[in-house]
């Protein structure tokens, strides 16, 4: 099994296969635009200008479960990334992470890749790092900074 398997609909409502990201490192995380750590989405685009010529693609999943931190619209959510963070990477639809309405993408990394006491995820920008296969390397608790990745991109790109 690989991530490969799964698709999303984007922010835009495009499907989106994970094929697509065949052959490249992907980094997968649950955001929010009202948590104390959506500073993360700076981070997290520094990391895609820094490695997206090398083959690093980047993934933010919308999720309004952890303290209803991301309520808006899709095109809210969009105009807050970009207009506050310069996000150019690649986001999905709001989505679930956590219960039986969890992506099915998200099911698959967290029984891949277990948090400490439980597969589910606790909070927002919990990241999921996918090798060039598409296999599930390491998962990120959520106050892990992006720049924290830095070596493990490193190791598979």
């Amino acid at each position: 099994m690989s991530i490969y398997q799964f698709n999303f609909k984007n922010i835009d409502g495009k499907d989106v296969s994970f094929k697509n990201f065949e052959g490249k490192v992907v980094l997968i995380v649950n955001t929010a635009s009202n948590c104390g750590l959506t500073y993360h989405y700076k981070g997290l685009e520094g990391l895609y200008q820094e490695y997206k010529d090398a083959g690093l693609e980047i993934i933010g999943f919308p999720c309004n479960q952890f303290g209803k931190q991301e309520p808006g619209t899709a095109d809210e959510i969009k105009n807050f990334c970009e207009s506050n963070y310069g996000v150019s990477f690649e986001l999905s639809e709001k989505i679930e992470v956590n219960g039986s309405n969890a992506h099915p993408a998200f099911k698959y990394l967290k029984s891949e890749l277990k948090g400490k006491l439980n597969d589910s995820i606790k909070w927002n920008f919990t990241k999921f790092l996918i090798d060039r296969n598409g296999v599930p390397f390491k998962r990120f608790s959520a106050t892990v900074e992006p720049e924290e990745i830095k070596p493990f991109i490193d190791e598979l790109i």
